[in-house]
């Protein structure tokens, strides 16, 4: 068979290939979907025309930072430290007759203890006196006074400490286990025996009562007697004052109390 001459010498022809760019099928891709989910959906779905649509597809987005956790906010306890900023109430003397100490000292040494022992478990705790101008209204979980009583001997039975709530609280159940709590706990932290029978009006109708919001639950607690329970109430007031925390606790963590803890009291005039 005779050879053509020209096609023995002319090189061979380089098959072209076609590549397609990643990118620009992407592109294609996007437009094509675009353009068919616009064609059978209503406008009324679009807020954009189809380049902006293209642009938001195509362009990788940055996830948004997630918003830190809002802290839960603190619960507010009121402590009355009894007496202070007002009077002395109970003055203790020595056989020569000098002041050996004061109801408001031992009330206010208490109140701090309480106050730093709440703040350091993450409550929010005010600090108030008597006849504090921020007792109005006032509106908190709970609010505690603190106070003491006689100085003088009365008899080999004043000693002890008690407890009273509002008579006329909105919520008499829950004044009912803040009472029965304080008492509780107050009780088995110090050894102390409880009153129940030597309350007055002057607890019952005590003056903050009336002046706080009514939704604050609260009680007064008159932890010991300054003659006879004098050792306990100054050289060991932080006995004292854990024994009152941990009735506050006791209230606001919902614990369990003794059916026998929640007594009525016999009010005295």
């Amino acid at each position: 068979m005779e050879t053509n001459p020209q096609n023995a010498t002319r090189p061979p022809r380089k098959r072209t290939t076609n590549r397609v760019n990643p990118f620009m099928s992407t592109v294609w891709i996007a437009i094509l979907i675009a353009t068919l989910f616009t064609a059978w959906t209503p406008n009324s779905f679009f807020t954009n025309n189809l380049r902006d649509q293209l642009r938001t597809l195509l362009t990788p987005q940055v996830a948004a930072p997630s918003s830190p956790l809002t802290p839960q906010p603190q619960i507010r306890i009121g402590i009355v430290a009894g007496h202070m900023g007002n009077d002395s109430g109970a003055t203790c003397y020595d056989d020569n007759g000098d002041v050996t100490v004061t109801e408001a000292e031992v009330n206010l040494s208490i109140a701090t203890l309480v106050q730093r022992s709440l703040t350091e478990r993450g409550y929010q705790v005010d600090l108030l006196n008597e006849f504090d101008t921020r007792l109005n209204g006032y509106r908190a979980a709970a609010l505690v006074s603190i106070h003491n009583d006689s100085c003088e001997y009365i008899n080999d039975e004043a000693t002890g400490f008690k407890v009273a709530a509002s008579l006329e609280t909105r919520d008499v159940n829950r004044a009912q286990r803040l009472t029965a709590c304080l008492t509780d706990r107050y009780q088995n932290m110090t050894g102390l025996f409880f009153h129940a029978n030597s309350i007055t009006a002057d607890m019952t109708q005590y003056h903050a009562f009336s002046e706080i919001d009514p939704n604050t639950i609260t009680a007064i607690i008159e932890t010991g007697f300054l003659y006879l329970d004098q050792n306990i109430l100054t050289k060991q007031t932080d006995v004292v004052a854990e024994g009152v925390t941990q009735g506050i606790l006791c209230f606001l963590n919902n614990e369990s109390v003794m059916p026998n803890d929640i007594i009525s009291p016999t009010i005295l005039p």
